[in-house]
């Protein structure tokens, strides 16, 4: 019986992607949703040397085992795993362009706020993946996929390649020295039990390497390069590239300590000490000319609106929002205008005014024209009231059109945030009708 060799399963193999010593990866079609997919399909012959054979059967194993468990826009989605027995493979998402290993040679170095937004979206992943008790073990430029414009500029990153991850609620064995020995922690060369902060100095290393356009540590032999890991402390990045400050210094090289005490407490630290860096201005603004991802993450986080939202739907409203600023005086509805829209306020503020009569101030954290979502009809989504800019404003827009985009779990929060917005607005108009003084 011969095989079909223009497909894997079900899946249509539209070109070959890339292959290793292991594995080879695939650019395939699943047509029964109507996507591009990558598969990594094990050779056949790895599996059946008795030597290797089953610490890679316990690799595959390991991202078999988060098929649809990771659900993060800056982490590969695992969508299927089949247990074949001659040539395993898993189905992953499809991520168009380069990894970051193209971006750590010196003559294709990214700009510096660049590095550290790319740094900021990396440990906000890997915090999300620690929380789902995994830590990777294998973080370096070739398993970060970048997502890059028509000008060959990183939009956004994605973190691949689970084999190596370390289940820490997993009762089977689990292969212990594994990663890449340019970006190891001193505790994960020497095997012992690892928290997430291996995954921070491999991040540290990784960020490291893009700003210097050489790896922390450099060495001709595996025993040379152990030891300046375990025993030399990195040349200072201010040392081998114009422009970095001590600031960002500092920030790398605390990822970078020997003790993982002396790293980060946790990823939201290391994640905020990136993004400290843009708000602080310690890095150049060349390329982020507008406000950068990050940013816009740790407002929408201090705002009430969201409180309820976790990391995952934030980064969903980031990118799906629309994000406008508006000036003193700007009218963003009109009494009798059909609403199209809803905004939630994330700077400044406006005023209501019915019948020229100001009713409310509204401020950051608070929203404004969402009947034109919640609304079932036409006619309850005229505005009856004017709202005015009174300071300058930052808004996060959405139409019913873009809500659709989000994900479920996105939208059910949206709801009850909404949900509270007309509770509190209920109560203060029943305090006003209660109490007319206490309240004028």
């Amino acid at each position: 019986m011969s095989m079909d060799v223009s497909t894997i399963g079900k899946y249509r193999i539209l070109q070959r992607l890339g292959e290793g010593a292991t594995s080879e990866v695939f650019l395939c079609r699943d047509d029964f949703h109507d996507r591009d997919v990558a598969i990594k399909r094990v050779r056949a012959s790895v599996l059946g040397d008795a030597v290797d054979g089953p610490v890679y059967a316990r690799f595959f194993a390991a991202e078999a085992a988060l098929v649809g468990r990771l659900q993060h826009p800056n982490v590969v989605q695992i969508y299927d795993a089949v247990a074949d027995p001659t040539t395993p493979y898993v189905v992953m998402e499809y991520v168009p362009g380069t990894t970051l290993r193209s971006f750590c040679r010196t003559d294709q170095l990214l700009p510096l706020e660049l590095i550290v937004e790319i740094g900021f979206k990396c440990a906000m992943a890997l915090g999300y993946v620690y929380r789902q008790g995994l830590i990777h073990r294998d973080v370096k430029p070739a398993n970060i996929l970048a997502l890059t414009n028509a000008q060959g500029m990183v939009t956004d990153v994605k973190i691949s390649d689970f084999g190596s991850v370390l289940n820490l609620a997993a009762d089977a064995t689990q292969v212990h020295k594994v990663g890449s020995l340019a970006y190891m922690a001193p505790e994960q060369l020497d095997g012992q039990v690892l928290d997430s902060r291996a995954d921070m100095y491999a991040l540290g290393a990784v960020l490291y390497h893009l700003v210097a356009g050489r790896p922390p540590f450099d060495a001709p032999s595996q025993a040379a390069l152990m030891n300046l890991i375990y025993n030399e402390v990195p040349t200072p990045l201010s040392m081998l590239r114009s422009g970095v400050s001590a600031a960002v210094d500092g920030v790398i090289l605390k990822a970078l300590a020997k003790n993982p005490a002396d790293r980060y407490p946790n990823w939201d630290a290391f994640a905020q000490a990136l993004s400290g860096l843009i708000s602080g201005h310690q890095v150049p603004r060349g390329h982020l000319q507008g406000v950068a991802d990050s940013e816009r993450f740790n407002l929408l986080r201090a705002l009430d609106f969201f409180s309820q939202f976790g990391d995952v739907e934030l980064w969903e409203v980031v990118h799906r929002a629309r994000w406008q600023r508006f000036a003193f005086g700007h009218a963003l509805y009109r009494r009798g205008e059909e609403g199209r829209s809803f905004h939630i306020i994330a700077q400044g503020s406006v005023e209501v005014y019915r019948n020229s009569k100001r009713v409310a101030l509204l401020g950051a954290g608070t929203s404004v024209g969402e009947m034109a979502y919640l609304a079932p009809s036409p006619e309850l989504r005229k505005h009856s009231t004017d709202v005015v800019v009174t300071e300058p404003a930052t808004t996060i827009s959405f139409t019913p059109e873009a809500m659709q985009q989000l994900s479920p779990a996105c939208r059910h929060l949206f709801d009850e945030a909404f949900i509270r917005v007309l509770v509190r607005r209920l109560h203060a108009a029943h305090e006003a009708l209660a109490h007319p003084r206490r309240i004028m």
